[in-house]
């Protein structure tokens, strides 16, 4: 982090990235200063509403973050950014994107939560759109030129007012993680779902932060109301409690996320859920609390990799490793598209794995419920998810240890399966756990 004063001091010259939260309600004419070096702007958490008409002048600039700011508009100046190739701006007021505000050669485009009705024809110029982040908006309709953004992977569309979504997204051919809970014909506005039972929040006292998502914060837990409640839930042991925030998250609304953790069912590899919280002013899942032996399997995408997993540094994967995971997964994942749900972020920095290679996987936070799907699209919804699934045994074999065996050219062969543009070619996760169970 910097100051302002650093950079009216001149001590931020020859700088190649800056990131200053001061409440700036203008922008730091210095800036321009460091034209030549200045390649990551990050002014998250300040009060701007606008960029000055020379903002293009920062020609080295290559990512841009402005969340959490003022803007009513998607400023115009974007489009003249020779290598601005990633724009944040989550949580604004932006409720209109014009055609001129989005360069051609963007890659990440973030607009999660703001108050957008309709992007511009433009967006299909977008040749390298690799990731869409459009969540908590009001968006009623997608431009049919985005049939033409053929390197998009990632798509954020939840908790908006889609009637539907179009056909032609079901033919792009890199796309792997999609999300679209939350709209006119997916949202829960109360989840239902009695698998587990519902107990109140104050029956429990929490304790140390675990760790928290886009969705909510995950605390350890002791039930401290054994001698009342409703006599459906009785719990010695700690738990993990999860603590949705808020009526809107960057993935969509928390009871969506609540019922499709609950319509998922049970899975011995799927981090289970032993009751819900479901009040008024608080949404909750009371969770197994995961051994400490677990451990997540990766690391989330870089600025550089964009919608790919990173990994610690001397990473590596044994073949009977990566065939022991990606057959658990598999299972994991024929599962619950056979329950009508779609995952939406299957991922390395998603799953938990321990010693033995045994895999626990959660997060529903990017999930959406099939079931109101015709059959023909839950099928194509599973063959999205199973390139997701491809791109994550990759990773692992981008990581393999040095080994001279016919099994790892069939995983290479079955990733090149999953990886399939068309989606009617790529694999079910039936025949994916087949072929790994008999490579185990």
């Amino acid at each position: 982090m910097h100051t302002l004063q650093q950079l009216n001091d001149g001590l931020l010259h020859g700088q190649t990235r800056v990131k200053i939260a001061q409440g700036l309600s203008e922008f730091p004419a210095k800036l321009f200063e460091l034209a030549e070096t200045l390649e990551v702007l990050d002014l998250t958490d300040n009060q701007l509403s606008s960029l000055p008409d020379n903002f293009a002048d920062l020609h080295q600039l290559k990512i841009l973050f402005l969340s959490n700011n003022q803007f009513e508009h998607l400023p115009d100046v974007l489009g003249q950014c020779p290598n601005l190739e990633m724009i944040g701006f989550k949580a604004n007021q932006i409720r209109t994107v014009s055609s001129a505000s989005i360069p051609t050669q963007t890659r990440w485009l973030i607009l999660t939560d703001n108050q957008i009705e309709q992007l511009p024809d433009s967006i299909g110029q977008c040749y390298r759109l690799e990731k869409l982040a459009l969540a908590g908006n009001r968006l009623t309709s997608l431009p049919a030129s985005m049939a033409k953004c053929h390197q998009l992977a990632l798509l954020r569309l939840s908790a908006n007012q889609l009637a539907e979504l179009p056909q032609w997204l079901f033919k792009l051919p890199q796309l792997a993680w999609l999300a679209f809970s939350g709209n006119r014909f997916s949202h829960v506005e109360h989840c239902d779902n009695t698998r587990v039972p519902t107990v109140p929040l104050n029956q429990f006292q929490l304790g140390k932060l675990l760790g928290q998502g886009a969705s909510g914060l995950i605390y350890q837990a002791s039930h401290i109301a054994l001698q009342h409640g409703t006599g459906e839930f009785r719990c010695t042991d700690e738990v993990a409690v999860k603590l949705f925030k808020g009526m809107v998250t960057s993935d969509g609304y928390p009871a969506d996320e609540l019922d499709c953790c609950l319509t998922a069912g049970e899975h011995p590899n799927l981090i289970n859920v032993l009751a819900q919280i479901n009040q008024a002013d608080q949404l909750g899942l009371v969770m197994q609390l995961i051994p400490p032996s677990y451990a997540n399997l990766g690391l989330p995408p870089s600025l550089q990799t964009c919608s790919r997993d990173t990994f610690e540094p001397n990473t590596r994967f044994s073949e009977p490793r990566i065939i022991k995971i990606a057959t658990q997964m598999a299972d994991i994942l024929a599962h619950l598209h056979q329950n009508g749900i779609s995952h939406g972020d299957i991922y390395a920095h998603n799953t938990m794995i321990n010693p033995q290679g045994n895999v626990l996987f959660g997060d529903f936070g990017a999930a959406s419920n099939l079931n109101q799907f015709s059959p023909e699209r839950r099928v194509l919804m599973q063959a999205i998810e199973v390139r997701a699934f491809g791109y994550m045994i990759e990773d692992m074999l981008n990581l393999i240890e040095p080994a001279h065996s016919p099994k790892t050219e069939v995983l290479h062969q079955l990733v090149q399966d999953c990886l399939q543009p068309s989606l009617s070619a790529r694999p079910t996760f039936n025949a994916l756990k087949q072929q790994l169970t008999s490579m185990a």
